[in-house]
């Protein structure tokens, strides 16, 4: 049997006031004839608050006619019944069920209806109606052509009602957004300038070249990646700070990027091996099964609770990249611009896993599985790709950057970190674009709200679109200046807060550490351990170790740099680093070594504070929209959505190729 549509049901549930206003100047008989049916319609489709007030309102009506003489009931049936309907609503907002909100869950599925928006959405309907009610009442008050008028409002309710559960939440979704959704056309020396190589630009880049259109690239550094680089001390080859990479799995947005690209991902990339350490227990991981199996043997008590959270997991991370047209996710305001009003109401029906994870923390999200804190503290052991804690993290950005490591797995570039971004950067060669490193830009040119080009040194390279792959902060506040700016959005982003950084020791040994896995990470000692080498044996000559250790660090804990102070700390630093990876891994005789505190970084990437994940992730850090108040400006990397991360800025180099080519499949 098909479902009744909830609006239908509002409705079906008018029809005994209309035979209430319809016969109340004819019979009295009207009374008991709405009442029966106000009853027979609770008893076929549920008694719900209009229902409910129908069957009290004529109940007491006819009393009060019938056994009171009160004739009142009938003389002013239009204000009488539209003032009841009136009380109703208005009430049912005070108890926070709004009328319509019992008919609208009808319509949509339980995953919408603790949604904040869905019953906002439902109040202001519900409110709507409060209003058509009392005006009506009023109209027959008055006497003021109330059949004409009634019906007018009550049909523009009805319309309302429909339109707004789609119209709204897209309006409210693209809203900002629509302010910066300019359209520029290419012109100029280049059809689009790239300030910055790293993995977020250079993606971008490669897409739009391999399209036909003109790239230049403008690097700083004179290494190719920003934080996935790599350099070499002595025989070692170590990466500046990328050793495991989501995303590459069958549907992952850098597959889709390879395929698209034409390159090869057995060429570029390794599947890691990795080990978790807590409270002594090492814990081997080669798949998703061999991780669920080590867990239910520490936490037997929890067995089928882990089936069904990676089960839960499985689906939701699915349901996220399930119908991604253009290879990435799109957030709520690209859903509607991309896809349409419809796509965006559709979304939590299409995606009832995912969206769960969208609607709740991490830590909520462990809580509701699991009772044993192990556990969960094992399920939060990459935390540090995020750089938050689990009850400030959503869950859905827990699920994409660390639960799909443990269902997939994460990969570590071959040859070193840079080696990737260079096969990017060829591709624009290859393409026709060009990759100019020692080339710092000083001014990101704009005239009048427009990007004219970019000025380096005595040079100036014109173009009408500028990607920015600096992060926001020095895009806006240094290359661009706050005198091109809105002074809100300019202390917008001055206030934006940094997300963690940390402190890196590079370890050339003189140790065959190949029985071990690629990846250590230390819950105990809160450090991770990356054997280089051990991915790719190229790193270091045979039978030594290129080996990274690394752990979080607050950049203002170290000194100004070039002073002697800097220098005894970062190496007291490094030294019980290296102590403390003494325990996992044998560290005899030390042939390199080398350190990068959160300075080092900020020098070589000009990263604000050497921040990893550029702003902080946590639950309520607006990052800045890929596009920006300056027209023909768009942001790449970290500092926009999706956020910091290998897999999240090649998401946004995709995103911006996307918006720069119109939305047109970039295959």
């Amino acid at each position: 049997m098909a479902r009744i549509p909830g609006m239908f049901l509002i409705l079906v549930s008018f029809i005994p006031w209309i035979i209430y206003w319809v016969l109340s100047h004819i019979s009295s008989f009207c009374l008991i004839l709405s009442l029966v049916v106000s009853i027979f319609i609770g008893l076929g489709i549920g008694f719900n608050p209009m229902v409910l007030t129908s069957v009290l309102y004529f109940s007491l009506s006819t009393i009060l006619f019938y056994y009171l003489d009160v004739t009142l009931v009938l003389e002013k049936s239009g204000f009488l019944g539209y003032f009841a309907l009136f009380l109703m609503a208005i009430l049912s907002i005070i108890l926070k069920r709004p009328f319509t909100f019992v008919v609208s869950k009808r319509d949509y599925p339980e995953i919408y209806w603790k949604d904040k928006s869905f019953i906002a959405i439902n109040n202001l309907i519900s409110g709507i109606w409060a209003g058509v009610f009392l005006i009506n009442s009023i109209i027959f008050l008055k006497n003021f052509y109330p059949a004409l008028a009634s019906n007018l409002l009550v049909g523009l309710g009805i319309i309302i009602s429909i339109l707004l559960p789609i119209k709204l939440p897209a309006y409210l979704a693209i809203k900002e957004f629509k302010k910066y959704d300019w359209k520029v056309e290419p012109r100029g020396d280049y059809d689009v300038i790239i300030v910055g190589a790293g993995i977020g630009g250079l993606s971008c880049g490669a897409l739009l070249a391999k399209r036909g259109y003109k790239v230049l690239v403008v690097e700083q550094h004179y290494k190719l990646g920003g934080y996935c680089s790599s350099f070499r001390r002595g025989d070692f080859i170590f990466n500046t700070g990328v050793e495991n990479i989501s995303g590459l799995w069958e549907r992952g947005p850098i597959t889709y990027l390879l395929n698209d690209l034409g390159l090869d991902k057995d060429e570029l990339f390794v599947k890691n091996r990795i080990r978790f350490v807590y409270r002594g227990m090492e814990i081997d991981v080669e798949g998703q099964e061999d991780f669920k199996s080590s867990l239910k043997k520490l936490f037997p008590e929890e067995s089928e609770k882990i089936d069904e959270f990676f089960d839960e997991a499985r689906s939701a991370y699915e349901e996220c990249y399930g119908d991604v047209e253009f290879g990435v996710p799109l957030p709520p305001w690209l859903i509607v611009k991309v896809y349409g009003e419809r796509k965006l109401l559709e979304y939590p029906k299409d995606h009832p896993h995912f969206y769960d994870w969208m609607q709740r923390t991490y830590r909520e999200k462990l809580d509701e599985f699991f009772e044993n804190e192990d556990l969960k503290k094992l399920l939060c052991a990459l935390m540090g790709y995020v750089g938050t804690k689990p009850e400030k993290t959503r869950a859905a950005s827990a699920l994409t950057a660390v639960v799909s490591y443990y269902m997939y797995g994460g990969y570590f570039p071959k040859g070193g970190a840079e080696n990737f971004a260079r096969a990017l950067a060829r591709v624009i060669e290859l393409n026709g674009g060009k990759v100019m490193l020692n080339h710092r830009v000083d001014e990101i040119v704009v005239e009048n709200g427009e990007v004219r080009g970019v000025r380096v040194g005595n040079k100036f390279f014109r173009s009408s679109i500028v990607v920015s792959n600096a992060n926001a902060k020095t895009t806006f506040l240094e290359l661009v200046g706050e005198g091109n700016l809105w002074k809100e959005f300019a202390e917008y982003i001055r206030n934006l807060k940094m997300s963690p950084s940390c402190f890196m020791v590079f370890l050339g040994l003189d140790e065959d550490l190949s029985s071990y896995p690629t990846i250590i990470e230390d819950l105990d000692e809160g450090l991770s351990i990356v054997i280089n080498s051990n991915a790719d044996p190229d790193l270091a000559p045979l039978g030594k170790a290129s080996v990274t250790v690394l752990t979080g660090a607050d950049y203002n804990e170290f000194p100004e740099r070039s002073t002697e102070e800097y220098k005894i700390f970062k190496e007291e630093f490094a030294k019980k680093l290296i102590e403390k990876a003494k325990k996992r891994i044998p560290i005899g005789k030390i042939t390199v070594v080398d350190a990068a505190t959160p300075k080092t970084f900020e020098r070589y990437t000009s990263m604000p504070e050497g921040a990893i994940y550029a702003f902080d992730q946590s639950i309520g850090v607006k990052r800045p929209y890929f596009k920006t108040p300056i027209r023909g400006l768009y942001l790449v990397g970290a500092s926009t959505f999706p956020g910091g991360g290998f897999e999240a800025v090649v998401i946004s180099g995709i995103i911006c190729a996307n918006d720069i080519c119109g939305w047109k499949l970039l295959s």
